[in-house]
């Protein structure tokens, strides 16, 4: 099996101030990879590394692309990089605001990733539309108000629709339940660990939440000073850490 992501010597810094540094590891497909850390650790400079949003001083990452196979994104032309954006990968923000179109509808907001890869057919865009609004359990009767007429728990949902209705292959998620509820918490990340795994995707999730890597992570890296301080399987590294960092973070909750 090709893994779909591999990581190799991927460095960004600030001047002087590091933002991550030297990170390696391979995602495979269906495997969702967890990064953790305190602020400041380099999980969110990582992320947007990955994703493109920022360019790397050094490093590769090697995407397993549908029509040309492992090719490196760092590399690449960056309307190429856009294309992947659209189509094969997805950006879920903590903040649904930055993912979201606040003046188009919800069923607007869904249909403009379709128009993105070539949709035209109103009355099929608008049926996928509602579809997967019905899938983050958003009512088809607000499929014509907009986003700023939801509730936090509600934008966050209708993010992830607008990700997911393209049927991206890989999803970089940042701190997607940061500054909700607990209860709406809970209900968005039973969501996401069922379409995650019914649609057999693959995850990058960045949080300082331990128990969402618990529940939606296989593999789990922690995260100081820009450095991967600890790997392993996620249960395996929550339940006996084995860095002095990891072992602070994981006391530190349960003393909560």
């Amino acid at each position: 099996m090709t893994p779909l992501l591999r990581v190799e010597g991927l460095s960004k810094s600030y001047g002087t101030h590091p933002g991550c540094r030297d990170v390696n590891f391979t995602l495979w497909p269906g495997e969702v990879m967890g990064i953790v850390g305190e602020s400041g650790s380099g999980k969110s400079t990582l992320l947007n590394c990955l994703a493109g949003h920022l360019a790397p001083d050094t490093g590769k990452v090697i995407f397993d692309t549908r029509e040309r196979g492992p090719r490196d994104t760092v590399t690449m032309r960056e309307s190429e990089r856009r294309w992947l954006a659209r189509t094969d990968w997805a950006f879920v923000h903590q903040n649904p605001r930055d993912g979201l179109r606040m003046a188009v509808s919800a069923g607007g907001n869904v249909g403009e990733r379709l128009m993105a890869v070539g949709a035209r057919h109103y009355g099929d865009i608008r049926a996928q539309a509602e579809d997967w609004l019905g899938r983050v359990e958003i009512d088809a009767g607000r499929m014509d108000e907009r986003p700023r007429a939801f509730s936090g728990g509600m934008q966050q949902r209708l993010q992830i629709a607008r990700n997911l209705v393209t049927g991206p292959r890989l999803i970089f998620m940042d701190e997607p339940t940061g500054g909700l509820d607990v209860s709406v918490q809970a209900r968005l990340l039973d969501l996401l660990r069922g379409l995650v795994r019914r649609l057999g995707l693959s995850a990058v999730i960045v949080t300082h939440d331990l128990a969402v890597v618990r529940l939606l992570a296989d593999r789990l890296m922690v995260m100081k000073d820009g450095h991967v301080v600890e790997e392993g399987l996620t249960d395996q590294v929550l339940d006996d850490p084995q860095h002095p960092y990891t072992q602070l973070l994981v006391s530190s909750v349960l003393q909560v």
